[in-house]
Formats: structure tokens, sequence, C-alpha cells
């Protein structure tokens, strides 16, 4: 069995920033009667652990694409872990380019979130589809939910199969559950006594937190990249509450005729501007309100009701964020076609007719048309 060096000691259990003492406003600050302590965690691994709060302290992206990088010069699995109901938000951008010949793993995490009727072997090719169309050749693609423990034997079976001999890097975007996954493989693989900090805030993992294995190898848990391009990172904490689902989304039905909008909260606008009477179906978590309008009525409603009855964000919060972008889009004749809002979910265009559509959302969050994934 394996025990830790000593010198991890100098590096907090629950997120792998180097600890220090001197300054309680800066990276890895514990205090000194904590450092005893083992596993020893630093304050804001405490606080988020015990108190649910995050200081917003984010990692250096340019730091983050130097640890990626260095993946290409070792022997190593790489398993990416990307968040199903936000999977083009999450999916890392060119890792083919950071990891060489290294083999990827895809790990489809948070399946539980769909309704239960849809066909996991559709999920399947769905994101096999997806992943060639983003340049990403991977060895293999296991569903799974690290939080309802569905499909993670699977998971444990797929490292053992192709990691051989290697190193295991494990890469993701902020709160895909990575930490969640890396828990499960410190019980199964090694005899350490301690977790990694999880939690629902983006960026919990700071620094590489290296785990040794009992065949001598180690699994490196890298930072969760921060995308600003989904929703998730750029609404304050209090909303992410709301806007994560817990338990599975359920299908939200509106048959609109052309001139209608719908507004998910005060966080993004759908507008049916010109098309046939059909059917759209919002995939979004079951906290949020969605409440439909005439799109003449639409501007009215939302600057007299935003941050109150369309909500959240709150009219506080609303002024943290940045304003909205309008994204037209041309639905063809005979698709099955969704349209994603990263971080927030996805509209599915029940008909085949095609439509004219605008959607609004904060500037910079990633919006498109995608083949339909339910």
């Amino acid at each position: 069995m394996t025990t830790y060096h000593q010198e991890d000691k100098l590096a907090c259990a629950g997120c792998g920033v180097k600890l220090q003492t001197e300054s309680s406003d800066k990276l890895g600050y514990i205090p000194q009667a904590a450092l005893a302590k083992d596993p020893a965690i630093c304050q804001r691994c405490f606080r988020i652990k015990n108190y649910n709060e995050a200081a917003s302290i984010a990692v250096d992206q340019d730091d983050f694409l130097r640890l990626l990088s260095g993946i290409a010069n070792t022997q190593s699995l790489v398993v990416h872990i990307v968040d199903l109901f936000d999977f083009e938000g999450s999916l890392i951008s060119g890792l083919q380019r950071f990891v060489g010949n290294n083999p990827v793993l895809l790990v489809v995490n948070k399946i539980d979130l769909l309704p239960k009727s849809i066909n996991p072997n559709r999920i399947l090719n769905w994101v096999q589809k997806q992943t060639k169309a983003q340049g990403l050749k991977v060895v293999d693609v296991v569903l799974c939910s690290a939080k309802r423990n569905i499909g993670f034997d699977r998971v444990i079976e797929a490292i053992g199969t192709h990691r051989g001999k290697r190193d295991v890097y494990v890469v993701g975007a902020t709160n895909v559950g990575k930490s969640t996954l890396i828990n499960r493989l410190i019980r199964d693989y090694s005899d350490l006594d301690r977790e990694l900090t999880t939690s629902r805030y983006p960026g919990t993992t700071l620094d590489a937190v290296h785990i040794p294995l009992d065949d001598g190898n180690e699994i490196i848990d890298t930072p969760g990249i921060v995308y600003t391009h989904r929703m998730t990172e750029i609404v304050p904490r209090e909303v992410l509450g709301a806007l994560l689902p817990d338990k599975p989304i359920k299908q939200l039905v509106y048959q609109l005729n052309e001139g209608q909008t719908l507004f998910v909260g005060a966080l993004a606008r759908f507008d049916f501007i010109e098309g046939d009477r059909q059917s759209f179906s919002l995939y979004v978590s079951n906290a949020l309100q969605v409440h439909r309008t005439k799109l003449e009525r639409a501007d009215e409603l939302y600057e007299t009701h935003k941050g109150e009855m369309l909500a959240p964000p709150s009219k506080e919060q609303l002024a943290e964020m940045p304003a909205w972008t309008r994204h037209r889009m041309t639905i063809k004749r005979g698709t099955d076609t969704d349209v994603f809002i990263s971080g927030l979910g996805w509209i599915h265009i029940n008909g085949s007719s095609g439509a004219l559509i605008d959607v609004f959302a904060p500037k910079g969050i990633r919006v498109l048309q995608r083949d339909a994934l339910i």
C-alpha cells in the first residue's frame, strides 16, 4: 500500500494548491494551528466543505495551459470528463494538440439528468458523432453519473483496460464532476485517507493533485479549465443552485405561433420570429421559471419585470452580468435540431417545417445549433 510523501504536506489535500500561512487573502492560506492536521486543507477548501462558500480565486489560464501542454511529453492515459448537460460547453477544444499520442478516454458524466426513457445507445452514438465533429480522437466513450453511481464500474474497467502501466491524467472544464469522480478513484485504487474538495463552485481544484496508486503510478487531477462561454461561469454564485440541475430535467413543451417569446428567468430569451405553428421542448433546470408572452410585448415585459417576475438573477445580480446579445438562427426544413445555450440547457425544435428564431443570451455565452440529443 502507498503512503503520502512528506513534501505533499505542503500541498492542500483538497485542491492541491501549495499551503502558506502568511497571507489570508492569497491562495493556499492555512492558519498555523491547522497545519498539524492530517490531512491539511487550505482555508478556502475548509469553507467550501463546511459552509458551502468559496473565495473568488481562479487558477491562471496560462498556468493551466502550461500544465496541459506537458501531458504530450508523458506516457499517460488522458481521461477527459465532460458534462452531458453542457456537452459543447465542457468539451476542451483543441485537447488533441495538448495530449500528443497519448490515448484519450472520454467520460460523459451526469447522464442521470436526462429523462429515464432515453436509450443509452442513442446517447452514445450522439456523443461519438459530436466528438468526431470536434476533431477529438478517443479510444472509448463511457457514460456515467458520478453522483448517482451509475456506470462507474464501467469507468474503472475502461481506465484499467486502457492505462496499462501508465499514469492517468484527469482533465475537464470546471464543474463537470471531476473531483467526485477522482474521489471514487481514490477509494478504489489507493489507501489515501482523504478526499478532494467537491463543490458547486467553478475552479475548486487549483493545482495538479498527484494521487499515488498501489502499483507505483499516479492519478494526476488537473485544475478545471474556466470557460467563460458557459452560463455557469458568469452568473453570480447564488444563482448556480438554480442553474445546475441536480435531478432529472423535466421536458417543458410549448405550442407556439410565430410572434411568440419565451423567457427563461432573466437568463435567456427565445423568439419564434417566423414559421408554421409548432411545438418546442425546453430542457433546463427544473428550478428555473419559464414565461411566455407575445413578441410585441417582450421588450416591455423584460424592462418592467426583469429581476423580479423574470428571475433569477435578481436586479442587483443582473447589474454584474453582461448585456444580452442576439443570435439569429434559421432552422432548416426537415432537420432534427436543438438550439443549445451553454450552461443553461437547450431547446428542441419538434416540427420539421423549419423556423426563423432569435435567441438572446449574455454576451460571450456560446449559442449554437446542433443535431438533436433527444
